[in-house]
């Protein structure tokens, strides 16, 4: 009985190995592409990535850094909003910066209030109390001198009338008052001069230098708004209401990097494509010097079956060290490439945004 079991189990899997063997060799039909991969249209191509980029004279988009740091108070702009050069973009809470303007503004009112003053003098009030001040003392000179020409005459007449002591002292008395009328006079004197020419002049310097002063915190001041550089659209704006900004731009928590504030660049029918030919496959490009041998490309969006004719624009005549498009600096630099730009002809049906990454074919000799 035992044997039986051993044949019928060795059977069923004799029979299931068969099985197995006729199902896991069926062959497979093959899963049709998800879009039609990108094939050189020339007899002779050139492959090269490339990255969308705006209608840039220097064909990159215009990143914009604050000059300032601070929280940010208001964003007056979203992403794809069209700006003009001027407009703005955001701005920084000024708290701090705004009070110390002012306070400048008010020091060198000040400073030119005390400049007016000095051209003002004399003030009329105080040459009319040194005037006075004069013929007080003349008074005062000339009641000494009576005084002193009575005893005189009397010292004269009489010299047991009049005590030497009391005439010395009746002539220092005209000396004192002599002086005194000196020195009033010189002061009216001084008073009507008005003011002194190297205090006019120290004081002008100090109107001209707080006067810059405040005018550099103004202008200080003015940065903590955030203006557009150029016309353009705004494609990104990462920056956000409460946020901090500094002149790196805004900190990402998920990349751990510094980002810009605002990323300008122009509308989406004037789009560049910058691309990257191997150093290796840069004698087989034709001589875009001539007219006659304006490079000619393709351009194929990933994911798409779209295939694009491209302008050529220029090529920047300098190799640089390759690197990702993605701006990650983790690949060897020790490939070099050099950059092609093209400009996307306008197409109805195509949808491209900058930072999108085509492959692009160019026509080799």
């Amino acid at each position: 009985m035992r044997q039986k079991l051993l044949f019928a189990a060795a059977f069923v899997g004799f029979v299931a190995a068969m099985i197995a063997a006729w199902v896991y060799g069926i062959q497979q039909q093959p899963q049709p592409p998800v879009f039609k991969p990108a094939s050189n249209p020339y007899a002779q191509g050139v492959y090269a990535e490339g990255i969308v980029e705006s209608d840039q004279p220097a064909g990159a988009n215009v990143n914009v850094y604050p000059d300032v740091s601070g929280r940010v108070t208001r964003i007056l702009v979203r992403d794809g909003a069209a700006v003009k050069a001027g407009d703005v973009l955001l701005t920084i809470d000024d708290t701090v910066q705004r009070a110390t303007a002012e306070q400048l503004a008010a020091q060198a009112d000040a400073a030119q209030a005390m400049l007016d003053e000095l051209h003002a003098q004399p003030r009329p009030e105080t040459l009319n109390v040194a005037s006075a001040q004069v013929t007080a003392a003349a008074a005062t000179l000339k009641t000494a001198e009576d005084q002193y020409a009575k005893q005189q005459r009397a010292h004269d007449i009489d010299p047991k009338a009049i005590s030497r002591d009391a005439l010395d002292n009746a002539a220092n008395g005209v000396k004192v008052a002599r002086a005194n009328l000196d020195v009033v006079t010189r002061q009216y004197q001084l008073t009507r001069a008005g003011a002194w020419t190297f205090d006019v002049r120290n004081q002008e310097r100090q109107v001209v230098a707080l006067r810059k002063a405040a005018a550099s915190a103004g202008a200080l001041l003015d940065r903590y708004t955030l203006r557009a550089p150029a016309d353009g659209v705004a494609l990104a704006v990462n920056a956000a209401t409460g946020g901090y900004v500094s002149s790196q731009g805004v900190y990402e928590t998920y990349s751990q990097g510094y980002a810009p504030v605002v990323v300008l660049g122009t509308p989406s029918n004037r789009l560049n494509v910058r691309c990257y030919v191997d150093e290796i496959l840069i004698n087989r490009l034709p001589d875009a010097n001539t007219a006659a041998h304006k490079l000619k490309a393709r351009m194929f969006v990933r994911g798409t079956q779209v295939d694009v004719p491209l302008e050529f624009v220029r090529i920047q005549p300098y190799v640089t060290p390759k690197i990702q498009l993605s701006d990650q600096r983790t690949e060897r630099v020790d490939v070099r490439v050099l950059p092609v730009i093209f400009r996307v002809a306008p197409q109805n049906a195509v949808r491209l945004y900058p930072g999108q990454l085509v492959d692009v074919y160019i026509a080799a000799q």
